[in-house]
């Protein structure tokens, strides 16, 4: 059985050049999902802030009501 060296070693340039463009496409991802990721985490950060704001408004509203009960003896006739 005879092996050629010649086909083993030889390469082709454009071989070289496409590992490098896949190589930068998934760096070019990678970085896009650690944005996405980033922006994700302070989205859900910026929400459970506006949620426990929401609470504390809605709480202040209903202990800080004021009823007003008309009194009995006067009543609007026209």
């Amino acid at each position: 059985m005879k092996i050629f060296p010649s086909h083993f070693t030889r390469r082709d340039p454009q071989h070289g050049f496409v590992v490098f463009v896949f190589i930068s496409l998934l760096a070019i991802m990678m970085i896009l999902v650690a944005a996405n990721g980033n922006a994700l985490s302070r989205l859900h950060q910026e929400t459970k802030l506006l949620e426990h704001r929401q609470i504390e408004r809605l709480n202040a509203s209903q202990t800080n009501t004021v009823t007003a009960v008309a009194s009995p003896g006067k009543s609007e006739s026209k």
